[in-house]
């Protein structure tokens, strides 16, 4: 089953459920969704890589948006961006731990043969790649730097 069809579902048992908070969370999903399937040279169907990239910067805008109220004494406005990231984190992969990611870094390193800072690129490219979805870019780059330099 396609994400929109799941979101489509999940809309509607919200409605008959009367969560508001939910619902808004869950349309503001389908927004993206349909905005990023309409863009100019997008495919007609997303794939499932795409549809990943669309949920994890929505998430991203509400954490970054949640910040800025929780610094301006604005609780109410957090909230409801908290509220919308609660809805949206679930339609995401499973988040990588420190530790797996440190891991999986050590052995990407090894595999690629890189030993200093200078290398960086190269493991922060490779990694990016193929942790698409599972660590946030952050995680990953503090990871990197700490076990090449």
């Amino acid at each position: 089953m396609s994400l929109i069809t799941q979101i489509d579902q999940d809309i509607k048992q919200a409605m008959l459920a009367k969560q508001a908070d939910r619902l808004r969370g869950l349309r503001a999903i389908k927004a993206a969704l349909l905005l990023a399937r309409t863009e100019k040279g997008a495919a007609e169907e997303l794939t499932p890589d795409a549809e990943i990239k669309v949920l994890q910067k929505l998430v991203k805008q509400r954490k970054e948006s949640a910040e800025i109220y929780k610094t301006q004494n604005r609780d109410d406005l957090y909230q409801v961006e908290m509220e919308e990231m609660q809805v949206i984190e679930p339609y995401l992969p499973q988040q990588m731990t420190r530790f797996e990611i440190e891991g999986y870094l050590q052995e990407l390193i090894g595999r690629l043969g890189a030993t200093s800072t200078q290398d960086m690129g190269k493991v922060m490219g490779a990694a990016n790649k193929e942790l698409a979805g599972k660590a946030d870019g952050r995680a990953i780059s503090e990871v990197v730097k700490q076990l090449l330099g």
